[in-house]
Formats: structure tokens, C-alpha cells, sequence
């Protein structure tokens, strides 16, 4: 029997990301247009800032409407508090986080540096194929 991966051996690698100063229409563009919801905010060295989402979009857009406000950036609208995941994190216990939260997607950081992002989907793939394997 195959140990069960690591999220390092699952985790999206290529990842699109966002700087904290960037407009944020320009922001909500690139999700749009690349049919993501959300995206990690980082600085130049890589390091984790936050997390802008869909939902954090939404409440952007809707408060430029009501104010006809569109020069905000990415940094007043993203999610600061973001819970993150370690490379080495087992199938399983990353099975159980994704189930304790209504997280779709976590951040991977290793030694506080962003390295990838794993989502529920990429979870469930990996224990499917684990499960065929040990049939």
C-alpha cells in the first residue's frame, strides 16, 4: 500500500496572484477573466498578504456604484485573517481542515512564503485515486 500524499504532491503550483496596490477593478478583472474566485495577495518576496475573493469583489463593486468611488486598491478590500496550510500536511488531516471551515481553497505557505494553493477539488482527486488504488 502507497502512503497517502502530501499536499505538496497535490497542490496548484502555478498560481495567479495579486499585488496589494493594484486597482482593485483591475483585480477583479483578472479573476474574471481567468474564472477564478479569488486570488492571494502577495509582496515582492512572496510573502502571504491576504486573500482576495469574489465576495470581497462584490462589495467592492457594489460600494463604488453606490459611491462612484472606483480608486480603491486591492489592499482595502482583501481578507487579511487567511488560514493557511503546510506543504507537508497529510491527505487526511488537510481532508478534515476543508471540512471544518467553509474554505474552498487554502493557501500552502512554506516558511511564510506562498508555494501553492490546494483546493477541495484537488483533495477529493487525490483520495479517489488513493481509494481505487488500495481496492
Amino acid at each position: 500500500m502507497n502512503p497517502l500524499p502530501r499536499l505538496r504532491d497535490i497542490m496548484a503550483r502555478d498560481l495567479i496572484t495579486l499585488r496589494p496596490d493594484m486597482e482593485i477593478l483591475q483585480a477583479v478583472d483578472l479573476l474574471l477573466r481567468h474564472r477564478i474566485s479569488g486570488a492571494c495577495v502577495v509582496d515582492e518576496a512572496g510573502a502571504l498578504l491576504g486573500v482576495l475573493s469574489k465576495k470581497d469583489c462584490l462589495r467592492a463593486a457594489l460600494n463604488a456604484a453606490y459611491h462612484q468611488d472606483r480608486a480603491s486598491t486591492v489592499a482595502q478590500h482583501m481578507s487579511t485573517e487567511v488560514e493557511t496550510l503546510a506543504p507537508d500536511l497529510g491527505l487526511v488531516a488537510a481532508a478534515e481542515r476543508f471540512l471544518a471551515s467553509n474554505f474552498r481553497r487554502f493557501p500552502v505557505l512554506d516558511q511564510g512564503r506562498l508555494v501553492g494553493q490546494v483546493s477541495r477539488a484537488d483533495v477529493l482527486k487525490a483520495l479517489m485515486e488513493n481509494w481505487g488504488a488500495n481496492a
